[in-house]
C-alpha cells in the first residue's frame, strides 16, 4: 500500500501542506530556521529530504537502515530553545529533533497528506486498504525512530490523533514558522524556483481555517477557484499519463532490482535525477 502511493508523482502536490503542518509544530519550526539549508540551496535540500524518505520507502533493506541511522544522527545535531512564547511553549525552552512527540508529527503529517492528495486526484482506497497502510506506516515510523508503543494502534485511532493535533494549541504558527513559510513559497527571492499561485492556493485550502490564518495566507475566493480548477485539471489528466513517467524513479529503480534487471533503464535515470538528484537511489547499479 505505501508503495502504491508513494510511487506516484502526484504525492508532490501536497508537500506544501504537509510542511506547513510541520512548521507549525514550534518545535519544528525554530529547528528548520536555526539549522536548515533550505533557503541557502533549496533544490539541494529538496533533493536530499525525498533521497531519504524514498530509500526508506524504496531502497533495499540495508539501505533503508543506514538512512534511518544517517537521519536519527542529524537529528541528535538538532538541539536549541524557543526564541519566543507560542502556544503552551514558553519562551527559551528547550526543543530536539529526535523527541518523540515531534517524530511522532512529522510522520503524520506524511502519511495523512499522501492520503489525503492521492484521494484527492484518484479513486480513493476503501476501510480495509487504509487500515494496512496504516499498518505498513507503523514500520515506516520505526525508521524515524518512532517505537510501536509511540503510534497509535489502527487507522481510526490515527485519524483520532490527526484531528485532535490539529485543533490542539500544540500546533500554533510561531514567528519563525510564519518566516519559512513565506521565503520558501517566495523561493527565496528566485522567481524561477517559486510554486505557480495556484499550488499555493491548493497547500493552504488543504489547512485548516485556523492555521491558514496562523500563516497569514490571503486565501480568498480568487484562490479557492484558481485550486479547484487545478484539481478538476489534474484530475482529468493525470490518470492519462503513461505509468512510466507518472511513477517516481525510486520506485521504477525498485521494481527493476526485484526483477533482476541487469542495469537501469535511461527513463528511471532520468527521473531519479528530477527526485533525488543522481541516476540511481541504490550505488550497487554502478558496480
Amino acid at each position: 500500500m505505501t508503495w502504491r502511493i508513494d510511487r506516484e508523482a502526484i504525492t508532490f502536490l501536497g508537500a506544501g501542506r504537509a510542511l506547513l503542518l510541520q512548521l507549525a509544530h514550534p518545535w519544528v519550526a525554530a529547528a528548520v530556521a536555526e539549522h536548515s539549508r533550505t533557503f541557502a540551496d533549496p533544490i539541494g535540500r529538496f533533493h536530499r529530504t525525498f533521497d531519504v524518505v524514498f530509500t526508506m520507502v524504496f531502497g533495499p533493506l540495508d539501505a533503508a537502515l543506514a538512512a534511518a541511522r544517517l537521519l536519527h544522527h542529524r537529528h541528535t545535531m538538532i538541539v536549541g530553545r524557543l526564541p519566543e512564547a507560542v502556544g503552551p511553549f514558553e519562551s527559551a525552552s528547550p526543543y530536539r529533533a529526535n523527541e518523540v512527540a515531534a517524530l511522532r508529527w512529522v510522520h503524520a503529517t506524511l502519511v495523512d497528506t499522501a492520503l489525503t492528495v492521492h484521494d484527492l486526484i484518484l479513486p480513493p482506497f476503501s476501510v480495509e486498504e487504509r487500515e494496512r497502510y496504516w499498518t505498513e506506516s507503523r514500520l515506516f515510523g520505526a525508521l524515524f525512530g518512532l517505537a510501536s508503543s509511540d503510534l497509535p494502534a489502527d487507522w481510526d485511532s490515527f485519524a483520532a490523533y490527526t484531528a485532535t493535533m490539529m485543533q490542539s494549541d500544540t500546533l500554533s504558527v510561531s514567528t519563525a514558522a510564519r518566516e519559512v513559510a513565506r521565503q520558501i513559497f517566495a523561493a527565496g527571492g528566485r522567481p524561477w524556483l517559486r510554486p505557480p499561485r495556484w499550488y499555493q492556493a491548493l497547500s493552504a485550502e488543504l489547512l485548516p481555517d485556523r492555521l491558514r490564518t496562523g500563516f497569514g495566507f490571503a486565501f480568498d475566493e480568487r484562490d479557492r477557484k484558481a485550486a479547484e480548477r487545478a484539481v478538476a485539471r489534474i484530475r482529468r489528466i493525470y490518470p492519462k499519463i503513461p505509468t512510466r513517467l507518472r511513477h517516481v524513479g525510486p520506485y521504477q529503480e525498485a521494481q527493476a532490482r526485484l526483477q533482476g534487471a541487469p542495469q537501469l533503464g535511461w527513463t528511471t535515470r532520468c527521473l531519479n535525477r528530477a527526485w533525488i538528484g543522481r541516476p540511481q537511489l541504490d550505488d550497487r547499479w554502478n558496480r
